[in-house]
């Protein structure tokens, strides 16, 4: 079925819908620091600033081109912006010859290496005939200007060279000498070069060299040209005249001129960086970049088993009309084009969790943007994300639209809202803090309760000069997190020996293996990484008396942390005395393996936001307390334990006022809780399972779900109980209570609150020399006081109340009764 009707006799008229619903079932990219897919997520995920300066071997020299002044005439204000990393091309593997490249577009080229990456992802290698590819289309968005048009066009200049220099009286020889140093500025002409500047072959030469029978076609919506391309994609998929196609947006021009155009309309950040929505922003940068996703009906790709990323439930389109001028948004324009995608997709915007912004950096701009959004989604208040990639790569035009799909695709399929960079201080024109949405300042775990009857969705923005608007709406397709969200950049290299020298001379192996990769671009350097380190992970040997491992990552210097494991070797420390990175030990297995668990007091904000947003054990577990919160605790379903886990940014909510919120007893538990079951899980999923366990007050909770002895409902369950009622009866209490940890001999601090501290207890004996003291506030100060003069070390911790004092007690009966 290509259609899904929808019938309405309205005045004996008959209107026909068509479901454009489609499925990303593959993705490819190369964006500023991010040579593939996994390493933009990984820059997503890390907040990665990728503005840096401009590459003056590859781009242009800002000392030619350079002014503070943006008046000046044929000089740019702007010094830095978001640039490709370098890779590596094999035009034989596409068939074109070597003398060709010079007059080939850089976008016809990595746009091929793109699609191929797209195509590989999606389970469809180009390589192999494993699907129809004469029901396949390339439509990408490709703005008008190409890199040759300019130098090519220079050329043609020659006339109004030779003149000067004839007017300038040059003689002939010398004139000779300066045209061909001229000459050789620039591109030569040649029998390719036509084709090889034309947009339009940017699609023509994937159809041609990936032999796709499917329209191949480019469109032109300037900055909303990757998102008009899907659109046109989803229409000829809907209409049935192709069954997949490849799509999204292309631009590699980051040169002078194109810096130029953009410096002479005023948009560019005078400061030089990206700034969406912030009180900071003075303007835009410009990146580069080039992302396409690959597309399939729906039902087609649930048919055919393809892992499907998200799926797109409709796109809506406006133009602006007649506005006060052609560069200005406009806020009602944009307005109809949400109005149009989610009548479109039959989506409520209000179930909307995130929206990838078109987010520019200019003041004015996003002003307009924010405004719009407000009117239109009426959200409950600070209920959803709103952020913007180019905080991150700039704004790479042609395919700015299509970053930010991919990046709202791999938000819904990772279940993992990623930061907006440098908008921790908001333009306080949009008043963000009483409205439908917050700035997100790092990447935190998108827990949704299984209450919530919609799924994830997540939208996306794109505007273009000339008034062209474009608004997607993207929806996940399974609800649960399947995948460990891992992009390969940090692995484990394992080393074994009988001795020291045996251990110094493997390391010294890798260190020069790992040398060799200095020429490799980022993507072959991640990919040589992870042999080696597989390979090293297959010999390793924990029954040999030295052991080492070390957690090495590409965007940092594995050598450098292979030679500083060497330091810790001749040392014979643990690594607990050295870097954190490596860990070294020596002679027998100690034995069994324990697992002892935290209480109240252990908790953070943040905690567990990596694990939580890698790890589908993970973030099944923070789901459950989720539930578990809302149902038994809030009792109306609407409180949301993960937003005290991972609270709102601190120009929202002041970093002492979430912690405070945090530690409250009805909080904290069932959100250690979370954690502590969120790491059982993980480390089962490595098989690290502990033979006992053991727990410190709440921590006896997590101890039992670790040993199996309570299930992990019973355990959510009973965290949010004891929680509760512990936060009841410290309510009740006519004392406020507090707790006061004490280093020292157990007998000294026994003998201590006899004689000193009558109104405490010992409640906690941790350790042979440490204990905490348990009482109402007056009395820990008095505490707290006498110890110091004492110089007996002594800190209060951070809980709400006396715990296992008589001042909590009053929960002992209810919560028997519980269990």
């Amino acid at each position: 079925m290509y259609f899904i009707y929808e019938f309405f006799i309205q005045f004996g008229v008959i209107i026909v819908k068509t479901d454009k619903s489609a499925a990303i079932i593959g993705m490819g990219c190369i964006f500023p620091k991010a040579a593939g897919l996994k390493q933009y997520w990984n820059l997503l995920f890390s907040g990665t600033d990728a503005i840096t300066g401009i590459p003056e071997e590859t781009h242009f020299s800002l000392k030619d081109f350079h002014d503070q002044d943006p008046s000046t005439p044929d000089h740019i204000y702007c010094k830095r912006g978001g640039f490709i990393p370098a890779v590596t091309f094999d035009p034989s593997r596409y068939g074109i010859p070597p003398k060709n490249l010079e007059a080939t577009d850089t976008s016809q080229l990595l746009g091929l290496m793109v699609a191929e990456m797209a195509l590989k992802d999606a389970g469809y290698p180009a390589d192999q005939d494993l699907f129809i590819k004469k029901r396949t289309n390339v439509i990408l968005g490709v703005t008008g200007t190409q890199e040759l048009v300019i130098p090519l066009g220079a050329r043609l200049s020659h006339p109004a060279w030779k003149r000067a220099l004839d007017d300038s009286g040059i003689g002939a020889d010398k004139k000779a000498e300066i045209l061909k140093r001229l000459e050789c500025s620039y591109n030569q002409w040649q029998e390719n070069s036509f084709p090889g500047l034309l947009g339009n072959v940017v699609a023509g030469r994937i159809a041609n060299r990936l032999d796709l029978g499917g329209t191949n076609t480019v469109v032109d919506a300037a900055c909303a040209s990757s998102l008009s391309a899907v659109n046109t994609a989803l229409m000829e998929l809907a209409s049935g005249k192709c069954d997949m196609s490849i799509t999204g947006g292309v631009d590699t021009l980051n040169d002078i001129f194109m810096h130029m155009c953009f410096s002479k309309t005023g948009v560019l950040s005078a400061t030089s960086d990206a700034r969406p929505f912030s009180a900071d922003a003075d303007g835009t940068v410009l990146g580069e970049g080039i992302g396409m996703v690959v597309l399939k009906r729906l039902e087609d790709a649930v048919r055919d088993n393809d892992r499907i990323y998200a799926v797109i439930r409709g796109v809506g389109t406006s133009s602006d009309g007649s506005t006060g001028g052609i560069y200005a948004p406009d806020a009602a324009g944009q307005k109809r084009a949400l109005e149009a995608a989610y009548r479109e997709a039959s989506v409520d915007p209000s179930t909307v969790g995130f929206i990838e912004a078109h987010g520019t950096g200019t003041r004015v701009g996003d002003k307009i943007e924010f405004t719009a959004l407000n009117d239109f989604m009426k959200q409950e208040q600070n209920s959803c994300a709103v952020g913007s990639v180019k905080s991150m790569i700039g704004h790479t035009k042609a395919a700015a639209g299509v970053a930010g799909m991919i990046k709202a695709a791999l938000s819904l399929h990772h279940k993992t809202i990623f930061p907006t960079l440098k908008a921790e201080n908001p333009d306080p024109e949009l008043d963000i803090q009483n409205s439908s949405f917050y700035l997100n300042n790092q990447a935190i775990p998108w827990i949704h309760p299984e209450e919530n009857r919609h799924p994830r969705r997540a939208a996306v923005s794109a505007f273009g000069f000339g008034g062209s608007n474009f608004h997607a709406v993207l929806e996940e397709h399974q609800r649960s997190k399947t995948k460990a969200a891992w992009d390969g950049s940090v692995q484990i290299a394992a080393f074994s020996a009988d001795d020291t020298t045996g251990l110094k001379n493997a390391i010294t192996g890798f260190i020069k293996e790992f040398r060799d990769a200095d020429n490799l671009d980022q993507q072959e350097r991640q990919d040589h990484l992870a042999r080696i380190t597989a390979r090293l992970r297959k010999t390793f040997d924990p029954g040999r008396k030295h052991r080492l491992a070390m957690v090495v990552n590409t965007s940092m210097d594995p050598v450098t942390t292979a030679d500083a494991s060497l330091d810790i070797v001749n040392s014979g420390k643990p690594s607990c005395e050295g870097n954190a990175d490596i860990f070294y030990g020596s002679g027998e297995s100690p034995g069994c393996l324990g697992f002892l668990f935290p209480g109240q007091g252990s908790q953070y904000t943040g905690m567990g936001r990596d694990i939580a947003s890698v790890f589908p054990e993970a973030m099944e577990a923070f789901s459950l307390f989720e539930s578990a919160f809302a149902r038994l605790y809030a009792g109306d379903g609407t409180e949301r334990l993960s937003r005290y886990i991972f609270p709102l940014p601190a120009y929202q909510v002041k970093k002492k006022t979430a912690e405070a919120l945090l530690t409250a007893t009805d909080i904290a538990q069932p959100a250690i809780g979370a954690l502590s079951l969120a790491m059982i899980r993980v480390l089962e999923r490595f098989g690290i399972k502990p033979d006992f366990t053991c727990g410190h007050s709440f921590g006896e909770l997590s101890a039992l779900a670790a040993a199996g002895v309570i299930d992990d409902r019973t355990f959510a369950e009973l965290s949010c109980i004891r929680g509760g009622l512990m936060a009841e009866a410290a309510s009740l209490s006519p004392e406020k209570g507090g707790m006061l940890a004490v280093k020292a001999p157990l007998e000294d601090i026994e003998a201590f609150v006899a004689s000193e501290a009558p109104g405490l207890v010992l409640a906690n004996r941790n350790s042979p020399e440490q204990g905490v003291l348990s009482g109402s506030l007056d009395e820990i100060e008095k505490a707290y006081t006498r110890l110091k003069k004492k110089k007996i070390r002594a800190v209060k911790l951070p809980v709400a109340a006396a715990f296992h004092s008589e001042l909590v007690a009053a929960s002992a009966a209810p919560f028997a009764k519980a269990l």
